[in-house]
């Protein structure tokens, strides 16, 4: 009887730790302000504050904000997506024009976007499968006519691409996401027999395109650079001058269902994660149904990716459309894949605005569900180029080939107030302006610091009061500046 009323006892006990071993895993320690001080860094218009650390602060208590009082309302318990990382692109471009700088400029320029105590820390890489805009010319990885691809080789890229992206990867201590986008199949896979201008994928040609992909990824793997994941189509529905491929949202799901889905698991790539879309907000909640909304296909897919172009018929960013697709897909990730000031004028190098146009897109996307944020060209030349057909753009860093000189713009800055503070698998918080005038996002990062980001899009100085639960302390924000709070 004894050693029955024993065992139920332990059994008690058990149970009791069992249960609240649990608890404490469904309810994680609340964030708290106690003690913590809040470092604030700014970049501002018309002044020398470039990411520059302008405060060091307290938290007091501040039960009840009043209307007059502009806030920042911010609730860590509060958590969203997973933060996947911010980088940019490789380009054929932007690894010529690394190759023409001196040793020193070369180690400067790496440490200023991989480093993450001496540059902005970059943890996520695009770069084109052969050639696209920003090429100096017009090439694949096998002779014309090819389809079994036996002739199939990356040499091309050894001089420039792959120098570049191995540094690149090894200054950021191979903590790298790093993956691939073609712009158009070989000219003869296609209707047009013309890798330039549109066209579309001829339909003999599917498998051996698909083949393609594998191809390229083992070759980028046997040179040691681990590829996470591909997207399907640059740009899938624009006719461009340069290297474009147009596929419908049926031909696109179709492709990736019967063919580069199966090839890719088949290759033993069935683990590399497959971005679709790849263009504008505008249309991208038709291309996520048509895709997401066939099971088979689905299964293939791990996001959707989209770019920033949407303004060219001269109406607004559509933020809320990447908030209306994760709505309608939550469990199938949002990733800007590209986005860069176009039309390059080097009188326009510290045009401030440039710069205000990443933070505001970097804030609402995050805001809408985003995992991971990516520019286009990480360097481009006093040009804005090179590039084979004369699409010539902004980059955050410029390089001057006559002088040598690395010319840091103002949308470097802005992206560094992100990619510098916020950690891979930091999580998304609530984070809430009381004022249109600012602007708001903020994480959460695993070692328990918040990063919150503010940005003034007035002409004013504002002072606001950042508040977590009843604790508040009180900031002013400079006209026209972005600031990083950490705490």
């Amino acid at each position: 009887m004894k050693t029955k009323k024993t065992a139920t006892t332990l059994l008690l006990m058990i149970s009791i730790f069992g249960f609240s071993q649990q608890k404490s895993k469904i309810q994680p320690k609340s964030f708290s302000t106690k003690d913590k001080i809040i470092t604030v860094y700014t970049s501002a218009d018309s002044t020398n504050l470039r990411l520059s650390k302008t405060d060091n602060l307290t938290f007091s208590d501040l039960k009840q904000p009043v209307e007059t009082q502009v806030c920042i309302f911010v609730n860590p318990d509060k958590t969203y997506q997973t933060f996947l990382g911010i980088g940019g692109a490789i380009t054929d471009a932007s690894a010529e024009v690394f190759a023409k700088l001196s040793q020193d400029k070369q180690q400067e320029f790496l440490e200023a976007y991989y480093s993450k105590d001496k540059g902005i820390g970059y943890s996520l890489m695009r770069t084109n499968i052969h050639s696209c805009d920003f090429s100096s010319d017009s090439y694949t990885y096998i002779e014309e006519g090819d389809k079994d691809l036996k002739t199939f080789s990356i040499d091309h890229d050894r001089k420039y691409k792959l120098p570049l992206i191995k540094k690149a990867i090894a200054m950021a201590a191979g903590k790298m996401t790093f993956f691939v986008s073609p712009w158009s199949p070989p000219a003869f896979m296609k209707d047009n027999a013309s890798m330039l201008k549109g066209g579309k994928l001829l339909p003999e040609f599917y498998q051996s395109w698909a083949n393609y992909y594998v191809k390229f990824i083992n070759s980028y793997q046997k040179e040691g650079i681990p590829v996470w994941g591909l997207t399907i189509q640059n740009e899938p529905m624009a006719v461009q001058k340069w290297e474009s491929c147009i596929y419908t949202a049926e031909e696109e799901r179709d492709f990736l269902k019967n063919y580069l889905g199966p090839t890719l698991k088949k290759a033993g790539l069935g683990d590399k994660k497959i971005t679709i879309w790849d263009h504008n907000r505008d249309l991208m909640s038709q291309r996520a149904s048509t895709i997401l909304d066939d099971p088979e296909t689905s299964k293939y897919v791990w996001g959707i990716g989209f770019h920033w172009y949407e303004n060219w018929s001269g109406g607004e960013m559509m933020f809320e459309n990447v908030g209306k697709v994760h709505e309608m897909y939550p469990n199938k990730n949002l990733l800007f894949t590209e986005g860069c000031v176009e039309k390059f004028d080097a009188l326009k190098y510290q045009l401030w605005k440039n710069g205000e146009r990443y933070g505001k897109s970097m804030i609402n996307d995050f805001n809408n569900g985003t995992v991971g944020w990516t520019d286009w060209n990480i360097l481009l030349d006093e040009n804005g180029g090179p590039n084979h057909v004369g699409n010539f753009c902004f980059s955050p860093i410029h390089a001057d080939t006559k002088t040598g000189e690395l010319i840091y713009t103002p949308s470097y800055y802005f992206i560094g107030h992100f990619s510098k503070f916020i950690d891979k698998n930091a999580k998304r918080i609530g984070s809430i302006a009381s004022r249109s005038q600012l602007l708001t996002t903020s994480f959460i990062n695993n070692d328990g610091k918040v990063i919150t980001i503010v940005m003034n899009q007035s002409n004013k100085k504002i002072t606001y009061n950042l508040c977590v639960g009843t604790s508040s302390s009180e900031i002013s924000i400079l006209p026209h500046a972005i600031q990083t709070l950490v705490y």
